[in-house]
């Protein structure tokens, strides 16, 4: 199997993790030479409070997620370490929804051929509840998802 699309998705709860998950990307994107696909997902109220941050009005239409998420802090360490190492990468965004659905909807649009996101440590009873987003997308994406486990 070629890769040569690669979706990183990276929301609010990554920043600890942001190295690990960015290290591991490339460490596969790089030897394969795929475009990596950095979606960061908005939590709805963090997309609006964004926009009002930045003094956009919403109703005229305001930015796209795809732009806010080219200010985001946590899309920063990601491009940063992606120009270093040479790898070709798109930053998308999406508000809204949820996270899982809205990460599987992308993987599918964008045709990439891995997906790879982070979790937390859990429980056993967290682990039997199927609550966790990485999970869901582990279950539900079309293709393989590296799972990367946050400290």
């Amino acid at each position: 199997m070629a890769l040569e699309r690669i979706l990183l998705s990276v929301g609010p709860d990554d920043w600890n993790s942001l190295d690990g998950l960015v290290d591991a990307t490339a460490d596969i994107a790089e030897p394969a030479g795929a475009t990596v696909y950095i979606l960061y997902v908005f939590p709805r109220d963090e997309y609006d409070e964004l926009l009002d941050q930045m003094g956009i009005d919403q109703t005229s239409g305001g930015l796209s997620p795809d732009e806010v998420a080219e200010r985001h802090d946590s899309v920063r360490v990601p491009v940063e370490m992606f120009e270093e190492r040479g790898i070709d990468f798109e930053i998308r965004g999406v508000a809204g929804g949820q996270p899982s659905d809205q990460i599987v909807r992308k993987v599918n649009e964008f045709d990439t051929d891995m997906v790879v996101v982070s979790g937390t440590k859990r429980s056993p009873a967290g682990k039997a509840m199927f609550g966790d987003h990485a999970q869901q997308v582990l279950l539900n994406a079309p293709g393989p998802v590296l799972y990367v486990k946050q400290e």
